[in-house]
């Protein structure tokens, strides 16, 4: 296996348990799709006891609601069964994006401003909802969900670490701010 620090990887999915008697495993996924994984050509396990090894992937399916991954080398039950609660990680730099496209980890952490610039705190989560995603922006004890669509979200600029968020009515309690 190839030197990883944990800052290049990204956390990707969780293995349920093994699928079948092939060495497939049903995992749980963070990814919208299985694309990912195919992107990234290679994954790393991280078995429950903190080992890591380096896999290729063979192929990612669909399977109710999971996903069902097969690695080149493991090819029986009992293999996959070790892997059992293991986490699934890629190398941050194999994933491409579109102009105007973030990753959740780029997002943790942005402070979030108003257009009139008062701070409302920062993105402590990114919730996946249906047609969009939440953010939890996070405050001392004080919590503001806001829908990432294009008509709540102004600007991100991840160099400045900021989001800039036009309040549409009826979105946040005048209270709360």
């Amino acid at each position: 296996m190839s030197q990883v620090s944990p800052g290049t990887l990204l956390l990707m999915g969780k293995v349920v348990r093994p699928h079948g008697r092939a060495g497939l495993l049903r995992i749980h996924s963070y990814a919208r799709s299985q694309d990912s994984f195919h992107e990234a050509g290679r994954v790393f396990l991280r078995s429950v006891s903190g080992e890591i090894r380096e896999y290729t992937v063979a192929f990612v399916r669909p399977h109710k609601n999971f996903f069902l991954m097969k690695l080149e080398g493991l090819s029986s039950r009992s293999q996959a069964e070790e892997y059992k609660g293991a986490e699934i990680y890629i190398r941050k730099g194999t994933l491409t994006k579109k102009e105007d496209e973030y990753f959740w980890y780029e997002l943790l952490g942005l402070k979030v401003y108003l257009d009139n610039g008062e701070c409302l705190g920062s993105i402590s989560q990114v919730i996946c909802k249906g047609s969009n995603d939440i953010y939890v922006i996070k405050k001392g004890n004080r919590e503001i969900l806001i829908p990432a669509t294009y008509e709540v979200v102004r600007d991100i600029d991840l160099e400045k670490g900021k989001m800039t968020i036009s309040a549409m009515e009826g979105l946040l309690d005048p209270n709360e701010i």
